[in-house]
């Protein structure tokens, strides 16, 4: 199955809103809490109007069914981070979550290199996120450091991974 990224729009806000609230991707997340309206929407605001990020609407089989966030875009040494999150109740109706996630991965990257112009890509795994961490290895990326992070006042261990381009 194919997958495309589109330019996330103020018609995704409320999907984007409900997706990224699932209590499995805020598990996953490095930010735990529910997130209202009202943080969202300045959350919206700071990046449309910042040219360093990029908000993407995956769309699996023509449906959106996820998200896909850049920054570092207008930086000169083109290094990208990304993270991104899929319509977990959704895709779980449908037994389409795994098909999605690859699909979601293998747009991501190739937006990235052919179309941002990355140099390189990485970004953050919490250490026991086993099935990312295990996706992005098929996918090519390399672990490139490990370190703790505080979320929510506690401390975790997070993984970088990262690719560059041409590998």
């Amino acid at each position: 199955m194919t997958g495309l990224l589109r330019p996330a729009g103020e018609a995704d806000l409320d999907r984007i809103r409900r997706w990224r609230n699932h209590p499995r991707v805020r598990a996953v997340s490095l930010t735990r809490h529910e997130i209202g309206a009202a943080e969202h929407l300045a959350w919206w605001t700071a990046v449309r109007a910042d040219p360093d990020r990029r908000v993407l609407v995956h769309l699996h089989d023509g449906a959106p069914a996820g998200v896909v966030t850049f920054s570092g875009v207008a930086s000169p040494d083109r290094a990208l981070t990304w993270g991104f999150f899929l319509d977990v109740a959704g895709l779980d109706a449908s037994g389409g979550l795994l098909p999605a996630w690859m699909s979601l991965e293998r747009a991501a990257i190739a937006h990235a290199f052919e179309v941002l112009g990355a140099r390189t890509l990485g970004g953050e795994t919490l250490a026991d996120n086993t099935p990312v961490l295990a996706l992005h290895r098929r996918f090519g990326f390399r672990v490139v450091r490990r370190y703790e992070r505080d979320i929510d006042g506690e401390p975790h261990q997070m993984v970088w991974t990262e690719m560059s381009r041409g590998t």
